[in-house]
């Protein structure tokens, strides 16, 4: 049937995206171990400052994906055009603004936890330990950014196992280094924070070896004149500028749902902090499918192949919703034996089961915004991203005001799963324009 793809685009999708699966899912696996090794200490409090600590960085570090999404946006495409110079000028711009981001980071970092405080008005008893894990964690600043640009050259050049193996070293000295602060020398916040710095450094010494060796085969020059062009900075600012707002606004969106459960009690917020341990591993899972999808869409967009498109997307699609019914599954069967494992903690664990339910539901509500996410950074379709993410920003905000009060937490997470459906919904009623572009380039 004309609806679904041939052979090869599955098995090309697939060769893409088990690594980036991989890779992707370590993240969360990391951000469970912290749980886990925190969640076994007495102190609930604990719980909610790493979580807190945790999603600051999201707004400072998730905010600035464009480094990673743009960059493979760009390669994806230079790759299809054959294109070896443009792809070095592309990552040595993203690499000089990075940089630039990452010093005024640091320059302005009291400056930034003190707003973050204000505006999530952390407990007594947690914000002590959000400061700790903030204080340590911003030296790694630097270090993230420039491996986000990594990434997306690895992904977008379809070299996915060189992402795998970058995120495997940063995780694991991360998990090693998260047992002997904590477990061992007992530091606490502290030793967690530490550790992400520290792995997040040496990754990326590995990453430049990688990233060198590869421009090495690949051949191209470095153009200064064209590396430092105001016309092309400028270019790349703007389009980047596009996926900085849709970025902002999804970190918000899921940060303000920790927020409000921050509201309700420390006990409510160490349940979300358990909770959206799930909500990681699908986002993350899922995104591999997305990865691969933007891959092949900026080869097909680069070489003007409209059917590599079709046939890719609709591969990328297939695969993907496979794997988002296995995620269903195996939360309905294994949830309340996954919680247990991350606490310990009676009241923690039976509000986290609590939510079981929206949490099942999730991957078949979310998997078709992660997909058409992939699909529009492939095509470098970033005006239409920006404005599909305002819009269902705006939804998730009208369903978290109407639901909240009478419905508390559980209204929360309808509200959630309205906002993962509306991301969906708003990029597939725009698709068209990406077809188009393997037309038009």
């Amino acid at each position: 049937m004309a609806f679904f793809p041939d052979r090869s685009s599955l098995k090309t999708i697939w060769i893409l995206s088990w690594p980036i699966i991989l890779s992707n899912l370590s993240a969360p696996m990391l951000g469970a171990v912290d749980t886990a090794v925190i969640g076994h200490l007495p102190n609930p409090a604990y719980l909610g400052s790493v979580g807190i600590g945790a999603m600051i960085f999201s707004f400072l570090y998730w905010g600035f994906g464009f480094l990673r999404m743009g960059t493979s946006g760009y390669i994806s495409q230079a790759v299809g055009a054959k294109d070896a110079t443009r792809a070095r000028t592309v990552i040595a711009q993203s690499f000089l603004l990075g940089g630039a981001i990452a010093i005024l980071i640091l320059l302005l970092h009291k400056i930034l936890l003190s707003t973050a405080l204000v505006i999530i008005e952390p407990s007594p008893a947690v914000q002590p330990g959000v400061v700790a894990y903030f204080d340590i964690r911003i030296w790694g600043a630097p270090a993230a950014l420039a491996n986000y640009t990594l990434i997306g050259y690895f992904v977008g050049s379809g070299k996915t196992k060189i992402a795998l193996i970058l995120q495997l070293i940063l995780n694991f000295i991360n998990i090693v280094l998260d047992l002997v602060f904590v477990v061992v020398l007992e530091m606490n916040i502290e030793g967690v924070a530490l550790a992400t710095v520290i792995a997040e450094y040496v990754a990326i010494l590995f990453g430049f070896g990688f990233l060198f060796s590869s421009l090495k085969k690949s051949g191209g020059n470095w153009l200064v004149q064209k590396i430092l062009s105001a016309r092309d900075l400028g270019g790349l600012l703007l389009t980047n500028s596009d996926i900085f707002i849709r970025t902002v606004l999804l970190i918000f969106a899921f940060s303000y749902f920790t927020i409000a459960a921050s509201r309700l009690g420390d006990i409510q917020l160490a349940a979300i902090t358990v909770s959206m341990n799930f909500i990681s591993f699908l986002a993350f899972g899922l995104d591999g499918f997305a990865h691969a999808a933007g891959i092949q869409v900026g080869k097909a967009i680069g070489s003007q192949n409209r059917s590599l498109l079709i046939q890719s997307v609709r591969a990328s699609h297939m695969l993907a919703l496979l794997v988002a019914l296995g995620y269903t599954l195996l939360y309905a069967l294994l949830g309340s034996s996954i919680i247990a494992l991350l606490t310990d903690i009676s009241e923690v664990r039976l509000l986290s089961e609590s939510y079981l339910p929206w949490i099942v539901l999730a991957p078949l509500v979310a998997v078709w915004s992660y997909q058409f996410d992939g699909i529009f950074v492939g095509a470098m379709k970033t005006k239409e991203m920006r404005n599909a993410m305002i819009l269902s920003f705006l939804f998730y905000f009208g369903a978290i005001y109407v639901l909240r009060d009478p419905f508390g937490a559980h209204g929360l997470w309808a509200a959630m799963m309205i906002f993962l459906a509306m991301r969906g919904i708003t990029l597939w009623v725009v698709y068209g324009r990406v077809v188009g572009a393997a037309d038009q380039n």
